[in-house]
């Protein structure tokens, strides 16, 4: 009787074995062919099975393309759950842009409290865009949450000015609201006694995390949205979070 179980073992963890070489001949050989047949491709991070028979996931960054399991197509597009109505395809891409909140430099964010600021929410901004100021006025209407506003100049040399002259003033989170809300510019930047190499740093942070623009938002569970959203889309999504956490 052990005999049997033990040969029954063996010959699990055998066809196991057989289907991971085969998925890694698979994986090798698409690798191959895309790069030789298509050497302006950058290069490949991962290349996975999906849960469609046949169909690989490709994927190059935090973007993911489709590929047959020779390599011979490659697809473009989302793949949709039917049965239970989900796309995989931006499941997946949420998964891949999502950023630990714990990473964040919280030091370099402008930070506004509202209400007892028990729930956490990071938003990279540009004070040029017009989306983030649509933003802004909807996100001042959420309750309990603190806001942590990493100014994120990348519209241009004006960005960058009146981003300084927000991150020095002697009330960055009032000067950024007064901006944004009621278009009071922010006052000039006298001496250099102001330390704005923070400034440098979201950007590097933002263009390692792929943040190509703006806002950008961040919530405690990692979840990364990318565009303005309603006050009521944040409120759910600050829900979800605490939910997770």
């Amino acid at each position: 009787m052990n005999t049997t179980r033990t040969l029954a073992r063996l010959g699990a963890l055998t066809l196991l074995a057989a289907a991971a070489l085969g998925a890694s001949a698979q994986e090798a050989q698409i690798r191959k062919n895309l790069a030789e047949r298509l050497p302006n491709l950058p290069k490949i991070d991962e290349v996975t099975r999906t849960p469609v028979p046949g169909l690989w996931e490709v994927r190059i960054g935090n973007d993911v393309m489709y590929s047959d399991d020779k390599g011979d197509h490659l697809i473009q597009g989302q793949i949709v759950d039917t049965r239970s109505r989900t796309n995989l395809t931006e499941q997946r891409l949420n998964k891949l842009s999502a950023i630990d909140f714990a990473s964040l430099p919280l030091k370099d964010a402008v930070v506004i409290k509202q209400g007892n600021g028990a729930r956490k929410l990071a938003v990279f901004v540009d004070p040029n865009c017009g989306y983030c100021k649509r933003f802004e006025k909807d996100l001042a209407g959420v309750k309990d949450v603190t806001v942590y506003t990493f100014l994120y100049p990348i519209l241009g040399p004006d960005s960058d000015a009146k981003s300084k002259a927000i991150w020095c003033a002697k009330d960055p989170g009032k000067a950024w609201r007064d901006w944004m809300l009621n278009g009071v510019t922010p006052p000039r930047v006298m001496g250099t006694g102001c330390d704005d190499a923070a400034l440098e740093r979201n950007v590097a942070f933002g263009k390692k995390h792929r943040v190509q623009g703006t806002p950008a938002l961040v919530f405690e569970d990692g979840t990364r949205i990318p565009g303005a959203v309603s006050g009521a889309e944040v409120e759910k999504q600050l829900a979800e979070s605490a939910r997770k956490s």
